[in-house]
């Protein structure tokens, strides 16, 4: 007959663990989905663009060599020329014949001459414009309600009859009124920059596509209007020859992006300087990028989700098993490397993967599992706190809670204090309650919880009840240095909240007219090495303490009624107090498994140093046998050390059972 194989058990950790992972899995599912749904906002699309600009801008790219060199209408060339704007055309006529002398192969006026002028200024700079002159256009849409309205406006007709190429100068800005995207215009201003200084016919205008920035305002080659009319007495030989040449508004102070300006706008740049680009540097900028085919695609959604799937995988795996200070470290460095990610993809590739949504679902999933694993932690520390606050004091349990290392689960070898204390004759009470259990619970439990109050604000871990007997140590789970000095001021305190309990009794007793029950208690306290931890069952379990420092210090409960006091010290313990209290030595016992006998002590608070001197020449006498009953040192030391009379009683007596004279 084939054995069985038996069930596989699953113990609270790993159902725990599985819960935890099957919750990581639905954080990574509803992430996902929250983010196809955020992807379709305005909001987040401008939250992309905004990365676009710092990444696109974060190491500061310059102007490829050979590009376009600016010919700025400027604050310098106002004051120059000195003629009110806009000045005659029969200036920029002259301009076009010093710059083609200058040997520009291109000359690009973004300048809108839509409207006749002065016929003499007309004429003059029809007879000056050529096939090497593009003259810039607009393009304007009006929307109404009733209708949307496409209105383009061209240079004078005499103009391209002359031979001038016309090129739209119109531009596309985001949501957020900034410019990233090269126009879609075939006949746009740059293309037909691009076109006329290749001579092709046609070119590969990246329509729609990101553009690259090259550095804020006035990073392109830049000089006045009013020098470019002299170039060869204000300007370096050569300056002009074979490039093309933008002219238009460009004030040498760019505008704050806060108060606007004529003809300039917001680049990427501006989320650095917060100043507007002039639109002919803007139109220089369009043309390097088709010249040198720099602009960049945005990602298509397969890749953006991909990235985002592979950003969800690895928070996952980040806080599979765990989240911690590691976490943090691990989430900074992924969203470092999604971001040095995007950046290389745009540089390298010219393709744009936004770190926008990567990130946020790495986010979402680590962190969203460190706040799961956080409120579980903050759930399990209140379960401790709610289970060890029922022995241990709550200066102690929130310690515990705050610094969980300090209680080293299962056994572990420790030097304890250890306390016993029962209520001497608490069965004849009982038995005289029987038919009164509610009373008997209620005594109980008035003397249960003064007791149990004492060992914990002593810093006393409560082990067990046992009736009318409760069971303390010190010095566990937490450290405690001066253990036996707080287990004896505990049963000192527990002494005087009995005498206060027994005020009470005696008052509500005359009130009923019975007679009181009077509670007496002994407490017995020893030091040693002991084996502290959770012991029990796997199902339940108590944090308790074993040894046989744990058995003396039940008999020196037992046993201090036998010597006639409230409190009886083993030696280690007495020892430890000594400095603090006066302890005065009672006898010597043998404790079971044992063969040398044990001394034990008591603690007397009004003896003065000529009675203990003479307390433990009584001792002495007592061990070495020759203690007589009419020693006249019973009456004395009674006398001296009050609290010890019933004690010397005890011995006489013993001594006169025993036959002694």
């Amino acid at each position: 007959m084939q054995a069985q194989d038996k069930p596989r058990q699953v113990g609270p950790a790993s159902r725990q663990a599985e819960s935890r992972h099957l919750r990581l899995l639905v954080l990574a599912l509803a992430t996902l989905v929250a983010i196809s749904f955020l992807s379709r906002l305005p909001a987040w699309s401008l939250l992309e663009l905004r990365s676009f600009d710092y990444l696109s801008t974060v190491d500061d790219p310059r102007p490829p060599q050979g590009g376009p060199v600016i010919v700025a209408i400027d604050e310098p060339s106002l004051a120059d020329i000195n003629a009110q704007w806009p000045w005659p055309r029969s200036l920029h006529a002259e301009l076009i014949r010093q710059l083609r002398a200058a040997g520009a192969r291109v000359i690009g006026l973004d300048i809108i001459m839509a409207e006749p002028s002065n016929p003499d200024n007309d004429a003059a700079i029809t007879g000056a414009v050529g096939p090497d002159v593009v003259l810039a256009g607009d393009e304007t849409l009006i929307e109404t309600p009733q209708a949307s309205q496409l209105i383009r406006a061209t240079p004078l007709p005499q103009l391209t009859e002359a031979g001038a190429v016309t090129g739209i100068a119109s531009i596309d800005l985001s949501g957020d009124g900034t410019f990233r995207r090269i126009p879609g215009y075939e006949d746009g201003f740059a293309a037909m920059l691009m076109k006329t200084a290749s001579g092709a016919a046609n070119i590969a205008l990246p329509s729609g596509r990101l553009i690259q920035s090259f550095g804020p305002a006035r990073s392109y080659s830049t000089v006045s209007y009013y020098q470019a009319l002299d170039p060869e007495n204000l300007l370096p030989p050569g300056y002009f020859k074979d490039r093309v040449v933008l002219v238009g508004l460009s004030l040498q102070n760019a505008p704050a992006i806060d108060k606007g300006g004529v003809d300039a706008f917001a680049s990427p740049y501006t989320v650095h300087t917060g100043k507007l680009v002039s639109g002919v540097e803007i139109q220089a900028t369009i043309y390097d990028n088709i010249r040198r085919g720099l602009s960049i695609t945005e990602a298509r959604l397969p890749l953006v989700a991909a990235c985002i799937l592979i950003s969800v995988l690895l928070a996952a795996a980040t806080v599979w098993r765990s989240t911690g200070w590691l976490t943090i470290v691990a989430s900074a460095a992924a969203l470092i490397a999604f971001a040095a990610a995007s950046f290389a993809g745009m540089r390298f590739a010219h393709v744009f993967v936004s770190p926008l949504g990567p990130v946020v679902a790495y986010v979402s999933v680590a962190f969203g599992q460190a706040a799961f694993d956080y409120a579980e932690e903050r759930r399990n520390k209140r379960q401790i706190i709610r289970a060890f606050a029922q022995y241990i004091s709550p200066d102690l349990v929130r310690r515990l809670s705050n610094d969980p290392s300090q209680l080293k689960l299962g056994g572990e070898r420790r030097t304890l204090s250890v306390l016993f204390s029962d209520v001497r004759g608490f069965t004849t009470i009982a038995e005289t309650l029987k038919d009164d259990p509610e009373q008997l619970t209620g005594l109980i439990n008035r003397l249960l919880t003064p007791l149990s109050d004492v060992v914990m604000d002593h810093g006393g871990t409560i082990d067990k009840y046992m009736g009318d007997c409760i069971m303390a140590f010190w010095n566990a789970p937490l450290d405690d240095p001066d253990h036996a000095l707080h287990a004896v001021r505990a049963s000192l305190a527990m002494q005087a909240a009995i005498s206060r309990l027994n005020s009470q009794l005696e008052r509500e007793a005359a009130i009923r007219g019975d007679k009181p029950h009077v509670l007496k208690m002994g407490v017995g306290i020893n030091t040693g090495e002991c084996i502290v931890g959770n012991m029990g069952s796997t199902r339940r379990f108590d944090y308790s303490c074993l040894g046989d420092s744990v058995n003396l210090a039940s008999r020196l409960e037992g046993a201090s009624k036998n010597y006639g006091v409230a409190l009886l010290l083993g030696e280690e313990t007495a020892r430890l107090v000594a400095d603090t209290y006066t302890v005065v030595e009672l006898d010597r016992i043998i404790v079971k498994g044992r063969t040398v006998p044990s001394p034990v002590y008591t603690v007397v608070h009004k003896a003065d140093a000529e009675a203990l001197a003479a307390h433990q020449a009584f001792i002495e006498t007592k061990y070495a046998g020759t203690l007589a009953p009419a020693d006249p040192a019973f009456d004395r030391l009674a006398a001296d050390i009050p609290e010890l009379a019933a004690y010397y009683a005890i011995v006489r007596d013993a001594l006169v059972g025993d036959g002694g004279e």
